[in-house]
């Protein structure tokens, strides 16, 4: 198959950017190893704001998918891909029959890695029990399969996830026992001290269901505030939608044989340190587990990207410029393997990549100046955006930015992390 842009990831970015390059004239392949198009969009439910109606990612899924093939798109389930070639040519696999598959060569001008994001493991006692998952996965039994992931469920891990998705599992009819931290270790991620995660649920504090909790907000704009929040925080916990949110109680074991029975938890003090003789056995069925999302790297790796690890990204993510292309000409990225954020800011990256790529491979007459109104239109949306994965994505963005002209005069040595 000879296209102009190979698109890798069929979610947000990649469907928003396809349906671009496709609109233009170009000929655009969007591959993806699901059996269904929409990443992450496809669990995601949540009340906007304004209060004034929900968030359907399913059905934003299959707008965006429709809009791609109608506009020309080759749109590729279950297909894999294992290797890219400079030049550029994409091997790819049959993801439902690997032994007895079709693989098939594809040549393209230009590659978009719009891979998103994995879920960071919280390794744990008992993690390994049938019955533990993380968010992620409950979130795709809830919202996708509607399964419920377990009748009494205990959430480890304080954050968007969480709090979205077991909101959506309690109104599926889960009791959810309440949402802990994971017991403070080298893999925790920094998610078992409560002062981290006060000053995290700062950014998200104007989404609070009550006017007490947003107004909690100043009190954490101070690093004074968050030590006081974080010492007299409610040893029961505070209610969000009528789940108990506990930061000065951890997990710190699961119990089971065959599967998850029980679920350990022990009070925390404000550093996180367990209170020797507090622990406790909760009778659960399930236990979920969320310690963030990272960008999937892998295949910006392969061709030679260069990796840069900035605070507020969630991660090592490839330099790339502010039109999106990396320092790999040719390879162009989008969505969350630039830097964790939400839905729609993966949407409108993924439009200025597939205008840029138009604009780099002379298709559809695209101008400077519609790169430059998509460069703008993704500012913004970036500024309105609700939901943070970070206190500090702004400020990581800026840094980004800053490494980008600085490494545009000097000869880059690819590598990989």
């Amino acid at each position: 198959m000879n296209v102009d842009v190979a698109v890798i990831g069929g979610g947000p970015a990649g469907l928003s950017a396809a349906k671009e390059i496709a609109k233009n004239g170009g000929r655009a392949v969007v591959i993806d190893e699901n059996p269904r198009l929409g990443g992450k969009l496809l669990g995601q439910l949540h009340e906007e704001p304004s209060g004034n109606w929900w968030w359907k990612g399913y059905e934003v899924a299959q707008t965006l998918a429709g809009e791609a093939a109608e506009a020309g798109a080759v749109l590729l389930t279950r297909t894999q891909v294992w290797a890219i070639e400079s030049g550029w040519t994409v091997y790819t696999a049959d993801a439902a029959n690997r032994t007895g598959g079709t693989e098939r060569e594809i040549r393209a001008g230009a590659v978009l890695l719009a891979t998103g994001a994995v879920e960071r493991p919280l390794p744990l006692p008992g993690w390994t029990l049938p019955g533990v998952m993380t968010i992620g996965a409950a979130q795709v039994l809830t919202n996708v399969y509607r399964v419920k992931p377990g009748r009494r469920v205990l959430i480890a891990g304080v954050d968007v996830l969480s709090l979205t998705i077991g909101r959506a599992m309690a109104m599926a009819g889960v009791d959810v026992l309440g949402i802990v931290l994971p017991a403070a270790n080298r893999l925790a991620w920094g998610k078992g001290d409560p002062r981290r995660i006060l000053t995290d649920l700062r950014a998200v504090a104007h989404l609070a269901p009550s006017a007490l909790l947003r107004m909690g907000r100043l009190m954490l704009e101070h690093p004074l505030g968050v030590e006081l929040a974080a010492r007299f925080y409610p040893a029961e916990g505070l209610k969000v939608w009528g789940i108990p949110i506990q930061l000065r109680k951890a997990l710190v074991a699961i119990h089971g044989r065959e599967q998850v029975t029980g679920a350990e938890i022990a009070d925390i003090d404000s550093r996180g340190r367990i209170v020797p003789g507090t622990s406790e056995v909760l009778a659960v069925d399930a236990v979920c587990l969320s310690g963030g999302l990272t960008p999937l790297g892998e295949l910006a790796a392969t061709v030679g990207c260069e990796f840069v690890r900035v605070e507020g990204l969630n991660g090592a993510v490839p330099l790339h410029g502010p039109e999106l292309e990396t320092t790999v000409p040719g390879i162009f990225v989008a969505g969350n393997i630039t830097g964790i954020e939400g839905a729609k800011v993966a949407m409108a990256q993924g439009e200025l990549a597939g205008i840029s790529i138009c604009r780099r491979l002379g298709i559809g007459g695209v101008t400077e100046q519609e790169v430059g109104e998509a460069q703008e239109k993704l500012a913004s949306i970036r500024d309105r955006a609700d939901i943070q994965f970070h206190p500090r994505i702004r400020e990581g963005r800026r840094v980004l930015n800053e490494l980008w002209d600085k490494a545009k005069g000097e000869e880059f040595v690819p590598r990989t992390v």
